[in-house]
């Protein structure tokens, strides 16, 4: 049912005389699933054309009705829609210039487009790219950083659950995990979602879309995608978001208590692929303890203890 309703959708939205978005908003706000079906069947529009009818089918009318709607060419319900639907279906599934890309926890993989980008991801990160156009990216789920070959005719756009993110530079690191989004860019500029708020991150600027609002703030160039370097480097940002840069680039199970989450922290933290190690140095350099806990480990508050390898600032609140 749900991907019948987002077909019908697509094909209404495509055509040029289409001007009921305001309808078409309260569909996709009624169900987190009707954007993913809607976004799905909209990446098969190329194919599209070749199963739906040239002719429209009008829906019939009854004689007590107040007027007229123009024709649509999709009819909901019934074999022909289910057919469609069916079909559709197929053809996004098929389709074999759409790929996806996954890495585990822990591991990282470097993707080389056609048009010379770069894409690295880190741990536990989903992607998909379009052997058709190099110019596109979706990051599902995870972080990955963009070393983009510019071209201005042409930039390089990536999308992030509902936003979109348009290159006008070249380097620049995203995180989306949680609902949240995060933005850092060490060099040339970025848009976010230009056709909406339009709002543009040079290098050295931040923005981040999570439970607190949309913010944009100073990073430094050097903290950008500092996991390719085997560290993590943070002014001011809560332990929460920490805890799952940690687990995505380690590979390992984190939580975090109410009261460490809560916690802010500045400083750097090197990675360690021994969890034992890194905890026994991080832990104490974000004011925190860890405690293994089965399979994984749990940050919790505790007192600041010096250690020999301490780096960084400490806790700050």
């Amino acid at each position: 049912m749900m991907n019948e309703e987002a077909l019908g959708w697509v094909i209404r939205t495509r055509d040029p005389a289409f001007n009921d978005w305001e309808a078409f908003t309260l569909w996709l706000e009624a169900d987190p699933g009707h954007a993913a079906a809607y976004d799905g069947l909209m990446m098969a529009d190329s194919d599209m054309d070749s199963y739906i009818p040239v002719d429209p089918v009008v829906m019939p009318v009854a004689a007590n009705d107040a007027g007229v709607r123009g024709p649509w060419r999709w009819v909901g319900g019934g074999a022909v829609a289910a057919a469609l639907v069916a079909t559709v279906s197929i053809a996004v599934l098929n389709r074999s210039d759409i790929y996806s890309v996954t890495t585990r926890p822990g591991e990282t993989r470097t993707i080389a487009l056609d048009d010379g980008t770069k894409v690295e991801l880190n741990g536990g990160t989903t992607m998909r790219f379009d052997r058709k156009d190099a110019r596109f990216a979706a990051l599902d789920a995870g972080e990955a950083a963009f070393t983009v070959q510019h071209d201005a005719a042409n930039p390089f756009r990536v999308t992030v659950g509902d936003d979109m993110f348009e290159d006008a530079g070249t380097v620049f690191n995203i995180v989306h995990a949680g609902g949240a989004t995060r933005i850092g860019v060490s060099e040339g500029k970025v848009i976010y979602n230009p056709q909406a708020e339009a709002i543009a991150l040079p290098a050295g600027r931040a923005l981040a879309d999570d439970a607190q609002g949309l913010r944009v703030m100073d990073i430094a160039p050097g903290a950008v995608a500092s996991w390719r370097q085997g560290r993590l480097v943070y002014a001011n940002a809560a332990v929460a978001d920490i805890s799952q840069d940690i687990g995505r680039s380690l590979g390992v199970t984190l939580t975090a208590t109410p009261g460490a989450q809560a916690m802010r922290f500045t400083g750097t933290i090197r990675l360690d692929r021994d969890p034992a190690r890194f905890f026994a140095q991080a832990a104490p350099l974000m004011g925190l303890t860890a405690v293994r806990q089965g399979d994984g480990w749990v940050l919790k508050e505790g007192p600041h203890k010096e250690g020999p390898h301490k780096e960084g600032h400490g806790p700050q609140s």
